[in-house]
């Protein structure tokens, strides 16, 4: 992909959720900068452009971008694997195309809207019937079935039969379905004849099911709570439900074998994937030092000043850099936390967002970005929505938001009033990505009391009492970076923040953070049982042990480590080796 500087300028709509979602032809907002990758710095020149260049001839595979989500990490996969991009503008580009792509992001009826006012739907049920090169991915397998429970019944293009429906939660299943997933074979490999047994990234709420009006067409599923359909496949057209631009190596060997089927690759090295792996995430909290550099950094109790004379920023090394370290590394996810004084002006981040472009150039494996994702008015009075903020976050190929402190108001208002506005960052993306790809961010302090009757919120007895001898403790929320205390409990943030839209839980504790000693158990525990949304572990981890343990002891879905990857105490491959010994799902 390069960025054309002679094209038309874009700006923001505010008007509805409908011109975000119909944007066409893979554009996204550029800032014209040379930044170099290994030094990202906080000030630059402040002129924009945008333009996709397209590919053209045999090289070209033609993308059918509607304009939600991030799609630039399937677009870096494309150019990885040596291909050029032409982006869909017309009906006569998908008539005239080698190779085409359709990837789908966000809700079922949102897409087909877009399909059918552009005029694309019965361009691309042509496509597909004459039997040329295709593939769907996730939303795209979704919308060739005949319709959706998504906000429906929703009509998608008819093409396979059966209804795409929602994952029964009454089952104790976690929904979304989020991580890292073993696939069945059900015949006739082809695009996956390379996947050998290992998992691949899946992140949805809604599936189709195999039945016998359409076992002709599935090559392949994957069991959660029920057998649904991970692959589908007739003739030279090919669909998949997990994400192969976001499922490593073996991903992109998937990618090439629909790109060049005539490629020959040398036989991966079998895996042993059978179930729903734990996830082991690498978290990097990146902020401006004192120079003006993008750095990781590294709190202690959230201080991440160096307590020196000089009173520095923790420096532990560059964002880019140590996420793609890290992807080599083997970690599942890559998650940015924003915590420098610049998110105060999101879109004006551009250092941030060129820290996802560069990131996601060679990471295949998703990518979370944290900090300032809320409504807000910058300098010239011009208001933007926490939507739009979202969106452009996506466009630079964050996969999942972070949302921290306005999460909590939300929840509070939502609790205070029992009515959920609509208007909240929460809910705003959640309606329109999905809830799959919004996560809210919890920063609890313990705070210790000597009965569950003392306070109006959920209380745990304590495994270890407090300085006192109290036997029980309340986690309370805070805001601003853990600076100020607010009136409600984590248990009953998480319990309305799932109600209000959110797809995840990053669980962190105060008292935990940078100390080495393990996670926060009693409190993982307590929000992992406590909501049907995967929990992420953060805050404490200083050994392999510790993860092992959050994952025996609580229904944690992942665990988050920072400083001790950072500092190389414990490598990534390491934690996964251990957990392995210890009889735990992971992805090798």
């Amino acid at each position: 992909m390069e960025v054309a500087a002679s094209h038309t300028m874009i700006g923001f709509s505010s008007s509805s959720t409908t011109s975000l979602v119909s944007g066409y032809g893979g554009l996204f907002l550029q800032q014209r900068v040379h930044v170099p990758k290994k030094n990202v710095r906080v000030k630059s020149p402040t002129t924009f452009s945008i333009r996709a260049v397209a590919g053209s001839g045999d090289n070209a595979v033609t993308l059918l971008d509607y304009g939600a989500g991030n799609v630039r990490s399937l677009r870096n996969a494309i150019s990885h694997l040596g291909f050029d991009i032409k982006d869909v503008q017309t009906s006569d580009d998908i008539v005239n195309a080698n190779r085409l792509i359709f990837p789908g992001v966000g809700a079922f009826a949102a897409a087909m809207n877009v399909l059918n006012e552009k005029g694309l739907a019965d361009a691309l049920c042509d496509y597909i019937k004459n039997d040329r090169p295709f593939l769907g991915i996730c939303l795209g397998l979704q919308l060739l079935f005949e319709s959706s429970e998504e906000n429906g019944p929703v009509k998608g293009l008819g093409l396979i039969p059966g209804v795409v429906g929602r994952f029964d939660s009454s089952k104790g299943l976690r929904v979304p379905h989020i991580g890292w997933n073993s696939l069945q074979i059900e015949k006739d490999a082809g695009i996956l004849e390379d996947v050998a047994n290992r998992h691949v990234y899946f992140v949805h709420s809604y599936r189709a099911m195999p039945s016998h009006s359409n076992e002709e067409w599935v090559t392949a599923t994957c069991d959660y709570g029920d057998k649904f359909i991970a692959s589908v496949r007739r003739g030279n057209v090919n669909a998949v439900q997990f994400h192969p631009e976001k499922s490593g190596d073996v991903g992109l060997s998937i990618l090439r074998r629909f790109l060049h089927p005539e490629s020959i690759s040398k036989k991966p090295t079998e895996g042993k994937a059978s179930k729903l792996a734990k996830r082991v995430i690498a978290c990097l909290d990146v902020r401006a030092n004192d120079k003006g550099d993008l750095v990781v950094t590294k709190g202690d109790q959230y201080d991440v000043r160096e307590q020196t004379d000089e009173n520095e920023v923790r420096n532990l090394g560059k964002p880019v850099e140590l996420a793609g370290q890290y992807y080599e590394d083997g970690a599942d996810e890559i998650s940015f936390l924003n915590i420098t004084g610049f998110r105060d002006f999101p879109l004006g981040d551009l250092p941030m967002l060129q820290v996802l472009r560069f990131a996601s150039e060679n990471v295949f494996v998703p990518l979370t970005v944290g900090g300032g994702i809320r409504d807000f008015t910058d300098a010239n009075g011009r208001h933007y929505t926490s939507l739009e903020v979202a969106s452009e976050y996506f466009r630079s190929g964050a996969d999942k938001i972070s949302i921290g402190s306005d999460a909590v108001y939300a929840a509070e208002e939502y609790l205070l009033t029992g009515v959920k506005s609509g208007r909240s960052s929460l809910e705003q993306i959640s309606q329109v990505y999905g809830n799959q790809a919004v996560v809210v961010s919890i920063d609890p302090r313990r705070v210790y009391i000597n009965t569950p009757n003392d306070v109006p919120f959920k209380s745990v007895k304590v495994t270890i009492p407090g300085p006192n001898g109290e036997t029980y403790a309340w986690y309370q929320c805070t805001v601003n970076g853990g600076r100020e205390g607010r009136p409600i409990g984590a248990y009953e943030l998480a319990k309305a923040v799932q109600e209000l839209g959110a797809g995840e839980i990053l669980l962190n504790c105060i008292d935990c953070d940078g100390q080495g000693k393990g996670f926060d158990i009693d409190l993982v525990k307590l929000i992992s049982d406590a909501v049907s949304i995967p929990v992420i572990a953060s805050s404490g981890a200083g050994s392999v042990e510790h993860f092992s343990e959050v994952f025996k002891k609580t229904n944690a879905s992942a665990a988050l480590a920072a400083g001790i990857f950072h500092r190389k105490e414990v490598p990534v491959q390491s934690v996964k080796e251990h957990l392995l010994k210890e009889g735990v799902e992971v992805r090798m």
